[in-house]
């Protein structure tokens, strides 16, 4: 990350990222769920279920018995919408004696923070022996990018957020009758800028500016099992959570004043953690054509507590994420031996709490509607379609910051009391992909 007002602003601001993608995408909190086009065209029900190489991200038991090889490419079209609003913003500016709190000014409205984005992913696996095979998923499950105008009324707790995370999750399978068992290693590289303004002691000083950027290369793991017995198969997978430490730099400008001697770049560092998955559910074949999926998962948030720092004489900042839920339904119905229609519904809740959400972290629970399709073009080509329109339910803003938080005075803090809300938010998704056997 860039230095801003100390290694303390930098952590504030990566805790502030990685809470960011939620806001208006594609699953609870800042994971992006769409590893399959495929998957998305039944709002990802059954995926821990299903085989091949399309499912590899959800559960490496997915590619057990494997005969020769398979795999899938796919990208997605992210579209989020939605309108950011202040409701009466107060900040107290920074000052040798208490000033009293004003509002904080700026555009009060933000429309459409979130910006488009384009989401890769693929896969690809080979079956060894008849009962082990080896594979290897590219994905890219943490990742967003959020621009607020610098008039905003969110500028000091918001401005321009970046956040991406690459796994590599290589993986072996073996089958064993009915039952297959799979395990992998995910190898995770993580980047992020993030940037916003700081208040001087009155407007007319105009803001400072915070920039910050770092990476950093982490590891976790997957395990799974899948069992087929007739028309019906059953899946359970988990992925581990993954403890994050980015390292970097952090650069402020333009304070005034007393406030000028934190201007400078420096080093920093944060460390934090991506929250474990326990995902399971089934597929049943009811006839030759129509096969139904349910899924369940249980995600950790919970150990997204907390940024926490290092060599700041802060040892922690708390986010207080909650674990969540996400549960599915959806079919695939076999129009024809080359076409498959394919839909289904998802709830997903928000890991975020009331009391702790501010303009970097506008997430709300959300329904997600899928439709999908799929047309073998031939006897080993198969082009997958698919739309997700997701509600999101709208949601304050209110937690209270700093504007200034290692101002080495309490009364150069510039506290923000953030009154806010997220109305009118959804996203729409377009996926097309192609899954391939040799």
């Amino acid at each position: 990350m860039k230095k801003a007002y100390g290694k303390t602003a930098l952590l504030s601001a990566i805790a502030g990222s990685a809470m960011l993608a939620p806001g208006a995408a594609h699953a609870g909190g800042f994971y992006l769920q769409e590893q399959s086009v495929r998957g998305a065209g039944r709002a990802f029900s059954g995926e821990v279920a299903d085989q091949g190489a399309a499912s590899l991200w959800w559960n490496p038991a997915s590619i057990g018995g494997l005969q020769g090889g398979d795999a899938h490419v796919g990208i997605s079209a992210i579209l989020p919408r939605g309108t950011v609003r202040d409701e009466g913003t107060v900040i107290r500016r920074p000052g040798l004696v208490a000033n009293p709190f004003t509002p904080v000014g700026g555009n009060p409205v933000a429309r459409n923070p979130i910006e488009n984005g384009y989401l890769p992913t693929g896969a690809i696996a080979y079956g060894v022996t008849p009962n082990i095979a080896v594979g290897v998923a590219l994905t890219s499950p943490f990742s967003f990018a959020t621009q607020y105008d610098a008039d905003s009324w969110t500028r000091y707790n918001a401005d321009r957020s970046m956040l991406r995370t690459y796994d590599i999750q290589p993986t072996v399978a073996v089958k064993f009758g009915g039952l297959s068992v799979g395990g992998g290693v995910n190898i995770e590289y993580t980047k992020a800028y993030l940037s916003n303004y700081l208040p001087n002691f009155t407007a007319a000083q105009g803001d400072g500016y915070q920039a910050l950027q770092g990476d950093g290369w982490d590891f976790g793991w997957s395990a799974g099992a899948q069992y087929q017995t007739g028309p019906l198969s059953v899946g359970v997978a988990y992925k581990s959570a993954i403890k994050h430490k980015l390292k970097g730099t952090i650069s402020v400008s333009g304070l005034q004043g007393l406030l000028a001697t934190g201007n400078r770049t420096a080093d920093a560092s944060a460390t934090f953690y991506t929250p474990w998955q326990l995902n399971f559910g089934a597929r049943l074949a009811v006839t030759d054509k129509l096969t139904l999926n349910a899924q369940g998962s249980r995600i950790g948030w919970g150990k997204f507590d907390a940024i926490y720092l290092e060599g700041v004489g802060i040892p922690a900042m708390p986010e207080n994420y909650r674990n969540t839920w996400a549960v599915s339904t959806g079919f695939d119905l076999a129009v024809t031996p080359e076409w498959t229609l394919r839909s289904g519904v998802q709830f997903d809740q928000t890991p975020t709490r009331d009391g702790n959400r501010d303009p970097r972290v506008p997430d709300g629970d959300r329904w997600n509607f899928a439709g999908g399709t799929s047309y073998k073009l031939g006897p080993n080509f198969t082009i997958d379609g698919a739309v997700n329109y997701i509600k999101v339910k709208g949601v304050p803003i209110d937690r209270a910051t700093l504007g200034l938080p290692t101002a080495p005075l309490a009364t150069l803090q510039a506290p923000i009391l953030t009154n806010g809300r997220l109305t009118d938010a959804s996203v729409l998704i377009f996926s097309l992909g192609g899954r391939v056997t040799f």
